[in-house]
């Protein structure tokens, strides 16, 4: 099951209240029969809990109105997956967990180092990245993945559209994937859709020389106030990862901004896309 935005704030609600509440996990499963094991795959997001699960946490915590219908609501909507719910099932636990939660952002800033970033990306170069980046997956893996990747970008054009700053190496604008005819197609959609409003794209030349993004790229989403704490997300061979721990997040926040004072300007940007559109 893919964790969402909803169920890691019931998570992070249901902790809280038990420790307003002086509870061990021990004295709840006293209290409850609720298994510790469960209680904690609950309190960590692992699992979603039953609404006699909840109802039982809810009396156990004291656990008033109008907070307790907040929570059910909140469990209710835990359960919602949205349009992703179609394609899950071919997609690995973690990408779509990134999904969930990137669907819930108030605001993304994403920096790469050698790719256009997910949602910039038109859907030639997609099938290109997808394809050179897993050489072993199945021609059904790979059309999820550019399927899955097109419909997140809806989130730019939406009624509240989602806010994305974007920062790349130049390596990610000179990198020729997928052929010159593919990437100059991506580099003048770069120059239409960063003319949205919500959109920024900023470069680091060359010759900016070196810089915090050069240890690999990532993404910090930001939330509202009333979803939850921001989250990073770093994706690898190895994994992928997300921190969600307050030193983490904020070690990530300094490195965004020294890479948005050493980049080029959004204006400056553009002509360097530009240019290397035309060189193409």
């Amino acid at each position: 099951m893919a964790t969402t935005v909803r169920l890691r704030r019931l998570a992070a609600e249901l902790r809280q209240l038990r420790k307003i509440a002086e509870l061990t996990r021990e004295q709840v499963n006293e209290q409850t029969g609720i298994n510790v094991a469960t209680l904690y795959r609950i309190e960590t997001a692992r699992v979603r809990p039953q609404a006699r699960t909840l109802t039982s946490l809810l009396d156990a915590y004291r656990v008033a109105e109008p907070k307790r219908s907040e929570l059910r609501t909140l469990l209710k909507q835990a359960a919602t997956r949205g349009w992703l719910h179609t394609i899950a099932s071919d997609l690995p636990e973690r990408y779509a967990s990134y999904i969930e939660f990137e669907s819930e952002a108030r605001e993304v800033l994403n920096y790469e180092c050698l790719f256009i970033p997910g949602l910039l990306q038109t859907e030639r170069y997609a099938r290109a990245a997808v394809t050179s980046t897993l050489p072993e997956s199945s021609r059904e893996d790979v059309e999820s993945r550019v399927e899955t990747r097109m419909r997140r970008q809806a989130a730019l054009t939406k009624e509240q559209p989602l806010k994305l700053w974007a920062i790349v190496d130049e390596a990610a604008i000179r990198r020729v994937v997928g052929g010159r005819e593919v990437m100059r197609e991506q580099l003048d959609h770069l120059l239409e859709i960063t003319e949205l409003p919500n959109v920024h794209l900023q470069v680091i030349p060359f010759d900016a020389g070196g810089h915090p993004g050069m240890t690999g790229s990532f993404v910090v989403m930001h939330f509202g106030e009333a979803v939850g704490p921001d989250i990073v997300y770093i994706e690898s061979h190895a994994g992928d990862i997300f921190l969600e721990e307050e030193a983490d997040v904020a070690r990530y926040n300094v490195a965004s901004t020294h890479l948005r004072a050493g980049a080029l300007s959004p204006k400056a940007s553009a002509s360097l896309v530009a240019a290397a559109a035309e060189a193409l």
